[in-house]
């Protein structure tokens, strides 16, 4: 199975992606984390 040939254009453009998606997987996780934080706080 031959890979395409990746161009370093193409590879700056897939590590700008996968670098946002962390950032946006990031996020969601801290705001989850917060949200049971502060439930915790605001059920008592």
């Amino acid at each position: 199975m031959n890979s395409p040939a990746h161009t370093p254009d193409t590879q700056a453009l897939q590590r700008r992606r996968a670098h946002r998606t962390a950032w946006k997987v990031g996020l969601v996780a801290l705001a989850v984390y917060a949200g049971f934080i502060l439930s915790g706080v605001i059920g008592r």
